[in-house]
């Protein structure tokens, strides 16, 4: 099982191009736990939810993991948590680095913001551009500073549809 990432600021595609991956190579798509937590809890997340959100992603990769599909594609993982509980509350449990970093993820997507338009869909809260350049910045150091394998993707829809599919053909390809 090969497990791919996509990270980064919201509204920078993640979502739409885990589908795009699914559709020209198959896996499973785990989505991100947080947006089904807020739909159910009809209220803004606050400190004490974080464990719990995070307990909820950690189970949805979980059971994707079991059903060992040859491609695992992650819309998100804990990072966003890390980093969303650190932005909006300026601290996060330790516990959720922790087992960030027990995982095996094999490559991240790192979707920068830049030429794609910020989309409010009633969940975001970052429409400035320089908001989400700094979270994207957050998510770079952090994935460079504990070696994690990734790649960036720039540019407007178009592109970064050209550039995934590229990317995730020649790495898949790489693996064989």
């Amino acid at each position: 099982m090969k497990v791919l990432v996509l990270t980064g600021p919201e509204s920078s595609g993640k979502s739409s191009l885990a589908k795009e991956i699914q559709s020209v190579f198959g896996g499973q798509i785990v989505g991100e736990y947080v947006r089904h937590f807020i739909d159910s809890e009809q209220r803004d997340t606050c400190y004490a939810d974080i464990p719990a959100i995070a307990r909820g992603q950690l189970a949805w990769e979980d059971a994707a993991r079991a059903a060992r599909p040859t491609l695992l594609i992650l819309d998100t993982h804990l990072l966003s948590n890390l980093l969303w509980s650190r932005e909006l509350f300026g601290d996060c449990p330790p516990w959720i680095e922790e087992e960030l970093l027990k995982r095996d993820y094999h490559l991240h997507l790192l979707l920068d913001p830049v030429a794609v338009p910020w989309v409010d869909d009633g969940q975001r809260c970052q429409p400035e551009l320089g908001q989400r350049l700094a979270f994207y910045q957050s998510c770079e150091h952090w994935l460079q500073q504990h070696k994690q394998p990734l790649q960036r993707i720039q540019g407007d829809w178009s592109a970064r549809r050209t550039q995934v599919l590229g990317c995730v053909s020649d790495w898949l390809a790489s693996l064989n």
